[in-house]
């Protein structure tokens, strides 16, 4: 990790494939050690652990991968090549808070009680089945993607985030169609309220929804606005969509109204895409078999 923060410790985006031409050249790699692939053969094994290395200092904080397939150092980066380090470790990374957050994320385990690390650790995968195992990659790969779709998502344009938030809704069944909700959402706001949407396609009752690219946390001021701004459309439902997050006083406030407010903060909304294929394509599709006993005799 080390030759890539120093590489890009002039402060400006690097392209991902220029980074790994110069480690290539850097570490005259031959034609072979740049064809090896990983197991399941998907990618090259060198570009899955660059790819890898860049994910964990952007875990870390010393890197950000926006835009898009670039890689770009940050202050914290600057100060840790500024100290001259021999080198850039796991142990290393664990010193940041956000990357220990990133290893000990938590779950709710089985019985809704006792949390389990995102990635097991070394002691836990001697005991941990293949099925726990597997659901553990799934999970790490899940909470990756959604870092990845929030960072592109609030380096778009507002006009593609009005649009997105369309996809999203239809694609949950909200709406009708994509003219009638797109038609409902992308008008002006008025008075708090970015525009309305059919809760089925029958329209049997209407939503209200307001969603802003905030930078901040949204506090409680906002959805009181919001909230009366639902009282002139004599609406009981709404939904505020946010690129960052509620304020514990701003969730306290809409589970203590009777008008049936939905919050969804960034970190949901990157969730809700994935759940519902907005923005993501499928990469691969493994299928877990298990024997099929009515296929056997009762007695074998």
């Amino acid at each position: 990790m080390l030759p890539i923060l120093t590489m890009l410790g002039d402060g400006h985006p690097q392209r991902v494939r220029d980074i790994m031409q110069t480690l290539a050249d850097q570490f005259r790699l031959s034609p072979e050690d740049l064809e090896e692939r990983v197991p399941n053969g998907s990618q090259t094994r060198f570009y899955n652990r660059t790819n890898w290395a860049l994910t964990y200092m952007a875990k870390a904080g010393l890197v950000t991968r926006v835009p898009r397939a670039h890689a770009r150092i940050t202050d914290e980066g600057l100060n840790l090549v500024a100290s001259h380090p021999t080198e850039v470790s796991v142990r290393t990374l664990r010193r940041y808070e956000t990357f220990r957050q990133f290893e000990e994320r938590k779950r709710p385990g089985p019985a809704g009680g006792a949390a389990e690390r995102l990635a097991p650790t070394a002691t836990e995968r001697e005991v941990a089945t293949p099925d726990e195992l597997m659901e553990s990659a799934y999970r790490s790969i899940r909470e990756d993607l959604a870092d990845e779709l929030l960072e592109r998502v609030r380096a778009c344009p507002p006009s593609f985030f009005e649009q997105l938030v369309v996809d999203v809704l239809v694609s949950m069944g909200y709406g009708g169609s994509l003219e009638d909700a797109g038609a409902a959402i992308g008008r002006t706001g008025d008075g708090g309220i970015d525009g309305t949407i059919k809760e089925d396609r029958l329209g049997l009752d209407v939503v209200c929804i307001q969603a802003k690219r905030w930078e901040g946390t949204v506090g409680r001021p906002v959805v009181q606005a919001f909230v009366g701004s639902m009282e002139g459309r004599q609406a009981t439902k709404g939904v505020l969509i946010t690129t960052s997050s509620f304020s514990r006083d701003a969730e306290e406030y809409v589970n203590r109204i009777q008008r049936r407010i939905v919050l969804v903060d960034g970190r949901r909304l990157a969730e809700l895409m994935i759940d519902h294929d907005v923005g993501v394509a499928t990469k691969r599709t493994y299928a877990v078999k298990r024997v099929d006993s009515d296929y056997f005799p009762e007695d074998s």
